[in-house]
């Protein structure tokens, strides 16, 4: 695959058009060259839209630096081939259409960093191979009639969803799910069943969502079954968006997303203006003008939680977020008794984009892989738990930092966004808030990009017992907790041996006491690294098989230090 050059603020910005109540979004020239692969076979029933469909993807590309090859031939699918190929689009794909070896292919180029978009009928497709249907997110069920409905779309920064409006009326099949998707995968867009007849899903009902997988990354939608779809101007946009996120041009955070509520999705009811300057409201969206100031949520104090919020800036623009302060109307105070969390890529690296103001740099690097360029959305989640904030930008942790500042807490206080000055204009939208109650926990397997899982030897929880790779089997030895920084199972923490930092420490089961070789936070490309040493989780070797022994070494991004933790 060829090698993405970003640039931030040499990009083009993004600018959002509205056309007839549907976004589009304009070519996106700073994309490096790419290729897309557009794949139609069906062995069931066949669209009289996959045409219209291949051609709205040469149209794309051609004003979008991507080129496409369309085929029906399954025999593209060896590894060679698909190498050449940043995205595999499977374009209203019915049956099965691939057979064992193709589909071995198919599975080792998205565990290597590959995109899948799919659309419409591609959930009509391969029921019975596992590892397609985690990949497209559900499988079809049934439809009623084509017949109008309202979409409403939950993600607005997203590439493929930034330029909807917030609910959307067009006409299309509409399909239900054999299951729902949301605990698996982002949804940016669901169905309003009241609107239309036939839903079968109830309250809930996906319609459009993205997911990584293994090292891949998965964007699908239900739309595009009439050939009149795609010359819609919000759905040409939307499959741009999706082929851009598939190919790794452009960063969301697409990990699930459940439990959180609405401080802002469009009603100010709550916030209060401090300072001077002011916030616009239009769009369901929040954007700065004049300052300094801050717009800040004075309805309630917050404790343990996780913050998210998307925002973008024009060029080189300024902002932040506040969290941890007292409340009141005064925002000099606050930043002096709380903590901001900044927005502005061009600034001295303590006061950069995911630095804490004057605090704490971002991994810069980190930061810089996954950050969008001006003009585009990014997602940041501020999670906080007791006295440790952790920033994750686009769903990757650019900053991790502990409070020990005697005047300052950030188990208690007020949070607000930042009107900078005059000429400093960003833009927010959708900010939710999950309160923990204390530290989050899930529990689930861990599995490698191979889709083997970490596994306990021997299930024994003595001392010192060997951490591996196993095939998954479910059972109990499998099972991780992540709670906080830790990774728990049978009752004691996965840690380094002796606490070392060297390169191929082994990583072991042992008591849990807090101590640095206990610590893990997920890092760039589904690695997890050890704070301590700095070091990623790795399978020795690069191995696969059953009792590999994990260790820590220098992290270095490939498929061996690639994990996904329970969701």
């Amino acid at each position: 695959m060829r090698t993405l050059t970003r640039t931030l603020l040499g990009s083009a910005a993004a600018v959002l058009l509205t056309l007839a109540g549907i976004g589009a979004t304009p070519a996106n020239a700073a994309d490096a060259p790419y290729d897309v692969l557009v794949f139609s076979k069906t062995a069931g029933f066949r669209h009289d839209s996959i045409p219209a469909g291949i051609q709205l993807i040469r149209d794309l590309g051609s004003a979008n630096s991507f080129t496409v090859t369309a085929t029906e031939d399954a025999g593209q699918f060896t590894s060679s081939n698909l190498a050449q190929f940043e995205a595999v689009v499977f374009l209203n794909t019915t049956g099965d259409v691939l057979n064992t070896t193709q589909q071995s292919a198919f599975e080792s180029y998205i565990r290597a960093g590959g995109g899948y978009v799919g659309v419409h009928a591609a959930s009509d497709t391969e029921y019975d191979w596992s590892f397609y249907g985690q990949l497209v997110g559900a499988y079809f069920s049934s439809h009623p009639a084509i017949q109008q409905a309202t979409t409403r779309v939950e993600d607005r920064a997203h590439a493929a969803t930034a330029g909807l409006a917030p609910t959307v009326v067009r006409t299309d099949e509409w399909y239900n799910f054999r299951t729902n998707p949301r605990s698996s995968a982002r949804v940016l867009s669901s169905l309003d069943e009241s609107s239309y007849s036939g839903g079968t899903m109830g309250g809930d009902h996906p319609h459009t969502w993205c997911k990584t997988l293994q090292g891949g990354r998965s964007f699908y939608t239900g739309a595009g079954h009439n050939q009149a779809n795609y010359s819609e101007a919000g759905f040409r946009a939307l499959i741009l968006g999706g082929i851009r996120y598939a190919a790794n041009r452009t960063k969301a955070d697409c990990r699930p997303e459940t439990g959180y509520t609405a401080l802002y999705n469009g009603s100010t009811t709550g916030w209060s203006q401090a300072g001077p300057g002011a916030f616009s409201n239009s769009n369901a969206t929040l954007t700065s003008s004049g300052g300094l100031g801050m717009l800040w949520y004075s309805a309630k104090e917050f404790r343990s939680y996780s913050l998210k919020l998307d925002w973008t800036v024009p060029g080189d623009d300024n902002s932040g977020v506040l969290i941890g302060f007292p409340a009141g109307s005064d925002p000099d105070a606050a930043m002096a008794n709380g903590y901001e969390v900044q927005i502005d890529a061009t600034d001295a690296a303590d006061r950069t984009t995911g630095a804490v103001y004057g605090v704490k740099s971002a991994d810069i690097a980190a930061r810089d892989a996954a950050l969008n360029p001006p003009g585009q959305w990014n997602t940041y989640e501020l999670l906080v738990e007791g006295e440790r904030l952790q920033v994750f930008l686009n769903g990757v942790v650019v900053n991790d930092f502990t409070n020990t500042d005697p005047a300052r807490s950030l188990t208690s206080g007020s949070i607000g966004i930042q009107n900078h000055g005059t000429g400093d204009d960003v833009s927010f939208r959708n900010i939710r808030i999950k309160e923990l109650g204390g530290t989050t926990t899930r529990t689930g397997p861990i599995t490698s990009a191979g889709g083997k899982c970490v596994d306990v030897n021997g299930a024994t929880s003595a001392d010192g017992t060997k951490i591996q790779l196993w095939r998954c089997t479910g059972s109990t030895n499998q099972q991780w907790t992540v709670n906080g920084s830790t990774l728990r199972s049978l009752g004691k923490c996965m840690g380094v041996a002796g606490g070392s930092t060297a390169n191929g420490a082994l990583v072991q089961l042992s008591a849990c006491t807090g101590s640095g070789g206990q610590n893990w936070t997920p890092g760039t490309n589904g690695s997890l690294v050890n704070p301590q040493s700095g070091k990623c989780l790795d399978a020795n070797g690069a191995g696969t098989a059953d009792g590999t022994q994990l260790i820590i070494w220098s992290c270095h991004g490939a498929a061996n230090q690639r994990w996904t933790l329970p969701s």
